[in-house]
């Protein structure tokens, strides 16, 4: 019997739906996303899991909740969204970032992590053309997210969406231009993935950019349950490209965490 739960949190202000039985899972998208980016994800796992989408503080129908204030506020809303219970946390791109700081942070919430291409924008080598770090120095944080977008989607199809549309969508840049100065020097590292307890699975497109693979692999050489993935001919965009295959690799991660879970433990964790 599937179960259906919209609802706005009392405690952060913002949306988050629940779909489906079985084990739970919560899906966290990245920066000028929304939870609708994750929906093809959703449809391919609520058959067989629970499964939890939000928009994150600034994005869609959370952005009345206003950008974030700092990186912790959004680590404190993935929790707020489990409410106590424990799931496999599944982060794409900025997403991946915010899950994996809970995991280091809040064990008791976290089985396991599986982050799509989690940027490390924080490291020397990351570089500073990228898109996200070229759009957060636009004056105006809507010129921002226009920016981003236009980048992301195309102007064609940017020019397509409907005045209203895009006017919502420049009203999301304030969070995206707070999110990527909350983890940027000289403010410290939000995670350290030599920290993380839980089992993390790396995740990048074989068709990627060299800094999104550099991030992933870091990430699984240094997390000490980490594995790599790579999702052959996705992109960036997988969630909606290859959004079966990544459904797939949340299953593996829930088997990771359930086979994490029999395991004795040695020595304080």
């Amino acid at each position: 019997m599937r179960h259906a739960e919209d609802r706005g949190l009392t405690a952060t202000g913002l949306w988050a739906q629940e779909r489906g039985e079985g084990p739970l899972v919560v899906l966290v998208h990245g920066a000028m996303d929304r939870s609708g980016g994750m929906l093809r994800v959703r449809r391919a796992l609520e058959h067989d899991h629970r499964v939890i989408r939000y928009d994150r503080r600034g994005y869609g129908r959370s952005l009345p909740a206003g950008p974030p204030v700092t990186f912790d506020q959004q680590v404190d809303d993935l929790a707020a969204v489990l409410r106590g219970r424990q799931a496999v946390l599944v982060g794409h791109s900025f997403g991946g970032v915010v899950c994996l700081a809970l995991a280091e942070r809040r064990p008791d919430l976290a089985r396991a992590v599986l982050a799509y291409e989690a940027p490390r924008m924080w490291a020397s080598w990351w570089p500073g053309g990228s898109v996200g770090l070229q759009a957060s120095r636009q004056e105006d944080a809507g010129d921002a997210a226009e920016w981003f977008l236009r980048r992301m989607i195309g102007d064609a199809m940017w020019e397509r969406l409907p005045a209203a549309m895009r006017a919502e969508r420049r009203a999301e840049g304030p969070a995206l231009v707070a999110e990527i100065a909350s983890v940027r020097p000289p403010r410290p590292p939000p995670y350290d993935a030599a920290a993380i307890r839980v089992p993390v699975l790396a995740v990048a497109g074989s068709a990627s950019r060299p800094h999104h693979v550099r991030a992933t692999d870091e990430l699984a050489a240094v997390a000490p349950h980490g594995a790599r993935v790579v999702l052959d001919g996705a992109g960036h965009g997988a969630h909606l490209s290859h959004a079966a295959e990544l459904a797939d690799l949340v299953r593996l991660a829930v088997r990771r965490a359930d086979e994490f879970a029999v395991l004795p433990v040695e020595g304080p964790v």
